[in-house]
């Protein structure tokens, strides 16, 4: 198994001085107020002690309430909510809940570096599923075409997504939920840049007629609400799975952190208007690195969520990775080849803007002299 390609750079930056570091998907603001006055009252409280396995009942109503008025879905909190240590552990324990040694996952590319070591975790069979530039990053039915063998336990659905930016709209989902209605393949949706899309509101594959019992949904608050750290993510699910999937939570977790769960209960009731600030700032950054990127000759996909660009590097004849390299250690700009998120991602690199205005320009001035260099070089022979 290969180190997380967003680590590899990440940690290169972290022992350099001077490095602006475009790398990792962490929001740059502070989780809002209120969410963390929620967590202080809970200490002064000294409720520090483990909770219920399936989470705190009100939070796990609150995520009900959540999902129905967000998306108008009907989960039943008692039954088919978990409460997880971040969107990461409710990824691992669904796909444990679910693939056999031997089963086959589909897995939507370029996307989050974590699915498919997952998948080989538990001993089964990654299958890359690339989308292309040239329909906007988004899976279409021909894409799946041809990957489906009789060991298809599972798609996973990563949008808004991680590193491209593409969203699914309804549109784009419903023929790839008539699809799978002549199957027995679950899907698993990640959601956790739902709240994170601009111009267009999230759809989730379970808003469609006879997908929400074939879904595992899952989502967080590291992203929407600025709390990487604080490590809550939840799996709306049906009832049998979530049943399995609660055993192991419950063997290899046991509880998510109580503080943690106090202060998410605050985010979902309170935080409506926090996080519509900070997905506008994030519209800034987005529509400004679109825009430079494109006027430096490196052609960039619009993004309509999650906080990325995905510059196409393919005209500088440099590899993603050595790209990347000489970047950082040439002009000091961290950023992560396109090649860590699928082979699909080749060509490319990923950029967050989850950073201040400031820290972009900054970046962009020294990414122009470091093109201007490699200019220099072919020009030199």
């Amino acid at each position: 198994m290969k180190p997380s390609g967003i680590r590899k750079f990440f940690d290169i930056a972290g022992k350099m001085k001077d490095v602006i570091s475009l790398g990792v998907g962490e929001p740059d603001f502070s989780t809002p107020w209120p969410i963390r006055k929620a967590a202080i009252e809970t200490l002064e409280r000294r409720q520090i002690v483990y909770g219920p396995n399936r989470g705190l009942d009100r939070l796990r109503g609150c995520i009900a309430d959540y999902l129905q008025r967000k998306q108008g879905l009907s989960y039943s909190a008692d039954k088919e909510i978990v409460v997880t240590v971040g969107g990461s552990e409710a990824i691992d324990i669904a796909l444990r809940s679910l693939v056999d040694p031997g089963d086959e996952v589909l897995v939507v590319e370029p996307c989050f570096v974590c699915y498919s070591p997952l998948v080989e975790l538990i001993g089964g069979v990654a299958v890359p599923v690339p989308t292309k530039i040239e329909n906007n990053f988004k899976l279409t039915v021909s894409d799946l075409e041809g990957k489906i063998t009789d060991r298809t336990k599972l798609l996973i659905l990563p949008f808004p997504n991680n590193p491209t930016g593409a969203i699914m709209t309804r549109e784009d989902l419903e023929p790839i939920a008539q699809f799978l209605r002549g199957t027995d393949i679950m899907v698993l949706s990640d959601e956790i840049y739902s709240e994170l899309t601009y111009g267009k509101k999230h759809c989730s594959i379970t808003q469609l007629d006879g997908m929400q019992e074939r879904t595992i949904l899952v989502n967080g608050f590291s992203k929407a609400y600025a709390m990487t750290g604080w490590r809550l993510g939840y799996v709306a699910a049906p009832a049998p799975i979530v049943s399995q999937i609660v055993k192991i939570h419950q063997y290899a977790i046991m509880c998510s952190p109580f503080v943690s769960q106090n202060a998410a209960i605050e985010a979902l009731t309170s935080c409506d208007n926090e996080v519509k600030k900070m997905t506008s700032e994030y519209d800034k950054r987005r529509r400004y690195l679109v825009s430079e990127f494109n006027r430096l000759g490196l052609t960039c996909f619009n993004p309509e969520g999650a906080f990325y660009v995905f510059p196409c590097i393919k005209s500088t004849g440099l590899t993603s990775e050595q790209f990347c390299e000489r970047l950082l250690y040439e002009r000091k700009v961290a950023a992560v080849p396109g090649s860590a998120f699928g082979l699909s991602g080749e060509g490319y690199i990923r950029i967050s803007y989850a950073y201040s205005l400031k820290h972009l320009k900054e970046a962009i001035a020294r990414i122009e002299l470091f093109l201007q260099d490699l200019e220099k070089e072919k020009e030199n022979g």
